[in-house]
């Protein structure tokens, strides 16, 4: 039988039978005075059980499929869940990932200001909406005139 064949088995280890070998052993070689026997217990029981236990299950390392740092450009955003160029980047969060910005940004360990819109993209529509009025206060009326009316 090759290394390759073998598999890892789980250990099972009975705790308070090693703890009791290794404090007999330990009593018969050193003076110890008896009112510190249950400590020397608890130390080598403590110590046994955080070394048999599993190794905790780490969540695996995140690795973006970009560069953060290279990420916004111009035209595009890169998504850092799949590497997709996008204009806009929430719906597709939303709809592939089921995530909000706020989660992409925390996940990915991005500020809080990092742009979910292509900055071209955002001052292009930016340009469209001031075109169509939006953003803008209404002209200032002169006291005592009232509104348009919208009936005729």
């Amino acid at each position: 039988m090759s290394m390759d064949d073998d598999k890892t088995e789980p250990v099972t280890v009975d705790v308070l039978a090693v703890t009791s070998t290794i404090v007999a052993a330990f009593v018969r070689s050193n003076a110890i005075p008896a009112a510190a026997v249950p400590d020397l217990i608890a130390s080598v029981s403590s110590a046994l059980r955080s070394i048999l236990q599993p190794p905790a299950l780490r969540e695996p390392e995140l690795v973006p499929a970009v560069n953060r740092k290279r990420s916004v450009f111009p035209d595009y955003i890169v998504c850092l869940e799949d590497g997709k160029k996008l204009k806009s980047l929430k719906r597709h969060l939303g709809a592939h990932f089921g995530m909000t910005p706020e989660e992409y940004r925390a996940k990915w360990g991005l500020d809080p200001d990092y742009p979910m819109v292509a900055p071209n993209y955002a001052a292009q529509r930016s340009l469209v909406a001031k075109s169509a009025g939006f953003g803008r206060k209404p002209p200032a009326r002169p006291q005592g005139e009232s509104p348009p009316s919208l009936e005729s």
